[in-house]
């Protein structure tokens, strides 16, 4: 049995109301629609772009026993802090001190400080961005920035290693001068030191961008052999991620998709990069080597669906 949009317009989501008006502003008889009570697969699609809210980025404090010099008070139940040695805890973030049995009451809240946080690389992403105040890791825009003013016709991109010493050489700057660090073609002409650089980042990370606590969702994405399953099932693992790491892989995967346009020039396509990045941005929380090796072509499949998929996933 046919539904015409008027028939079903009051009951349908917004981000379908909009798709199906747009297809009767540009069909034939455009009075009315008519379509299958199955919802067909152009519309499931565009309910993957719906807009949805990102909530604040939030950290919990990284709190490790501490022992404090001199009489010390617990900043969350203003008691004192007893004892010689191990009197409480500190956040190494943002240097809040309580007592153990506080920390555990203690909410989502931390702001980490500058003082605190002084590396970039082999840092938790939510604590650099919330440091710096930023949207994303400083050296991944930069990084960005700088591989496309001149690199996106570079043959290889991201598939050449640059030399290993000068990459190093990349991490210690950002490290030591943050988003002062000077990664020009005055300093480093090859562009292969930057995006080794940008993909370093991405692997010193303590917790993936692609957190263990997602990775399953995505890996089951992978081997979902129906289309749009398998874009839906994407969709509800990127929603799994926290929005400081869902933020970076949004623009990371913009900036790969504009890499495939210059695939002429480049020769890397979204299968090549899902190849480099796969293993880059996922490591499987299994400990078994065997299971992790298994799940190194889906890893490439995951990585290359959200290039493929970019503008229909964020």
């Amino acid at each position: 049995m046919a539904l015409t949009l008027f028939d079903t317009d009051e009951y349908r989501p917004p981000v379908w109301k909009s798709y199906l008006y747009q297809l009767q502003q540009e069909a034939p008889h455009p009075r009315r629609i008519t379509c299958t009570c199955e919802l067909t697969s152009l519309v499931r699609r565009a309910t993957l772009k719906e807009n949805e809210q990102i909530p604040k980025y939030e950290k919990v404090h990284n709190f490790k026993v501490h022992t404090f010099r001199g009489p010390h008070w617990c900043e969350y139940c203003a008691n004192f802090m007893w004892g010689l040695i191990a009197q409480g805890v500190k956040c190494a973030d943002c240097g809040l001190n309580v007592h153990k049995q506080c920390s555990k009451m203690v909410p989502n809240d931390c702001k980490p400080d500058l003082k605190h946080v002084k590396k970039v690389y082999s840092c938790d992403l939510t604590t650099l961005v919330k440091a710096h105040i930023t949207k994303r890791p400083m050296v991944v825009d930069m990084c960005i920035r700088e591989i496309e003013s001149r690199g996106l016709n570079s043959e290889g991109l991201y598939r050449v290693s640059g030399f290993s010493d000068l990459i190093e050489d990349v991490k210690m700057a950002f490290d030591r001068d943050g988003e002062k660090a000077d990664i020009s073609v005055n300093m480093y002409e090859d562009i292969n030191i930057i995006t080794g650089a940008l993909k370093l980042y991405f692997r010193d990370l303590p917790i993936p961008l692609i957190t263990y606590d997602a990775y399953p969702k995505f890996i089951e994405s992978a081997k979902i052999m129906d289309p749009d399953e398998q874009l839906e099932t994407l969709h509800e693992a990127l929603k799994l991620l926290p929005p400081a790491h869902c933020e970076t892989l949004r623009y990371l995967m913009a900036h790969l998709k504009r890499v495939t346009l210059h695939e002429k020039e480049n020769l890397m396509n979204a299968e090549n990069l899902g190849i480099v990045f796969g293993p880059t941005l996922m490591r499987s929380p299994e400990l078994d080597a065997m299971a992790a090796l298994n799940d190194i072509r889906y890893q490439r499949l995951v990585v290359e669906l959200l290039i493929k998929n970019e503008d229909i996933l964020f």
